[in-house]
């Protein structure tokens, strides 16, 4: 979902992006969505992903279901309650965070996304992970009431692991992840965080400032007992990890579960499939502290991409990354069409980039670049990608530009135009270009391919002061512009100064 689109409220229908935190919260107190509705808003954005979609749906609806029973029936606040915080497994560019997001929008909960490696275990060096809650009160506006009901999504966990258990070897953040998780724990259980951070000497100045002014001290904690927790992380070796248990438990006399391990592993088509098979033993083996993973009951890894999702996703997702080419082009009135073979080619593209929907971006980039660059300062309002395009994207364009080449002088005119009429109003002076003076600075213009604006700019920076010394009281301050005065303003202007002392001396 693009930044301001608005999205389905429980009842289906569509609420602004924004209103008042009194409206959000009362959405939560009144949450009603199921999960069959929550998959159904996903299936918008976000191509494949079944078992993801599902599995999000349910702890979605099942955690804001409790925090409502809670908020109705607060006695309930002191039953035990498994939170389910979740774990998303998959390689990158396949959702994950995407997932996140609109389902954040759907609800109208706070939600704050963070990268694990740029925290450490004493905050001193890199975040602390408290800040995690404390920008979801950033995030309500400093509203608590409302933060205390949002999602803080942790991507790159894999990359905290323990270095002594990570099959991928290579130290560097032993201690410090191990700790950066242990940190997480109390979190992503129940605690109440100090919205003032140690570090932060400002926050502390002003909360003393505010007690001698008042008497009294805000209350500065919030509680993270319904804060739902998601990480997620590429764990790119897991999936080989998982691949060697599952094949050599399938080796030797077939007992039932070795035949299960078969039957599991002749459905993965790629290795990155077969993190859907990992277990809790895998995740710990991989360097998570065993505490970690238990307080992440819900799993669930993403597939991997195929050109034909790529594809899919260019063609029927609402946040396609399509469309955001074509609002950059609108911005300067300018439309484009792909063809259904070119859409082929850029996710066939994109595949080989192997970094999932990203290497949509990627491609298109490469594609569209010249052309955002070139088209804006052109006659052109409208172009066509195909195949060719694609492949051949410099040779496409400057065959555009040479069939649009005689509606280009017109563009360029109108920027003379344009340059006459911010001269004026900047300096009172009418400079009237002719024919000549406009077919000089168009061929100097195409040859140095540099704009009619910086060309008239560089020319006449200081014509104005000249014109000064030409102008009495009353007379005229328009003031004709040939091709010899385009080729050499400067020495135009002295030849005028001189003229006109000399006609004033004969008077």
């Amino acid at each position: 979902m693009q930044p301001g689109a608005s999205a389905p409220d429980a009842t289906g229908e569509e609420k602004p992006a924004e209103e008042t935190h009194e409206e959000t919260l009362k959405r939560i107190r009144a949450f009603n969505l199921k999960p069959r509705e929550i998959r159904d808003h996903l299936d918008r954005f976000v191509i494949q992903q079944a078992e993801a979609k599902k599995v999000l749906s349910v702890a979605i609806c099942d955690h804001y279901n409790h925090v409502r029973q809670c908020i109705e029936q607060p006695e309930l606040r002191e039953r035990d309650y498994a939170k389910q915080n979740i774990l998303l497994l998959g390689p990158t560019g396949v959702g994950k965070t995407y997932l996140m997001r609109c389902i954040a929008r759907l609800i109208g909960v706070p939600f704050v996304k963070a990268d694990a490696t740029k925290f450490s275990e004493t905050g001193y060096v890199g975040g602390d992970v408290e800040d995690l809650v404390r920008d979801l009160v950033k995030a309500s506006d400093g509203d608590v009431e409302l933060a205390q009901y949002g999602i803080v999504y942790i991507d790159e966990i894999d990359k905290i692991a323990s270095a002594s258990g990570n099959v991928a070897g290579g130290g560097g953040r032993d201690v410090s992840g191990r700790g950066v998780q242990i940190n997480l724990l109390k979190l992503m259980e129940e605690t109440d965080v100090n919205l003032q951070s140690q570090t932060d000497l400002a926050a502390q100045m002003q909360a003393m400032m505010e007690m001698q002014r008042t008497g009294k001290a805000r209350k500065r904690t919030i509680n993270t007992r319904h804060i739902l927790f998601i990480v997620s992380g590429a764990f790119d070796k897991l999936a080989e990890q998982v691949r060697r248990r599952v094949q050599s438990g399938s080796i030797g006399f077939g007992a039932a579960g070795a035949a299960a391990s078969a039957s599991a592993e002749a459905r993965v088509e790629n290795d990155s499939d077969f993190l859907r098979l990992a277990q809790s033993r895998d995740i710990i083996d991989y360097g998570m502290e065993p505490e970690f993973v238990g307080r992440l009951p819900v799993r669930v890894a993403c597939q991997s991409l195929t050109a034909k999702d790529l594809e899919q996703i260019l063609l029927t997702s609402e946040g396609s990354i399509l469309q955001q080419y074509r609002a950059d082009f609108a911005g300067y009135g300018i439309d484009f069409d792909i063809t259904p073979p070119a859409v082929r080619e850029v996710a066939a593209q994109a595949h080989k980039e192997n970094t999932g929907a990203r290497g949509l971006m990627t491609v298109l980039e490469r594609v569209f670049r010249n052309f955002k660059f070139e088209l804006p300062s052109t006659a052109v309002k409208a172009f066509r990608i195909d195949e060719r395009t694609v492949a051949e994207p410099a040779a496409v364009l400057q065959e555009l530009l040479k069939e649009n080449a005689k509606q280009q002088h017109e563009v360029l005119r109108a920027d003379v135009a344009a340059f006459t009429q911010r001269f004026q109003a900047e300096h009172g002076f009418e400079l009237a270009f002719d024919e000549g003076a406009l077919d000089a600075l168009i061929e100097e213009s195409l040859a140095l391919d540099k704009t009619i604006r910086a060309l008239c700019e560089e020319k006449f920076r200081n014509f104005h002061h000249g014109l000064k010394l030409l102008v009495n009281e009353g007379e005229s301050r328009k003031f004709d512009i040939t091709r010899e005065v385009v080729e050499n303003p400067d020495k135009a202007i002295s030849r005028w100064v001189v003229e006109r002392f000399k006609s004033t001396g004969a008077a």
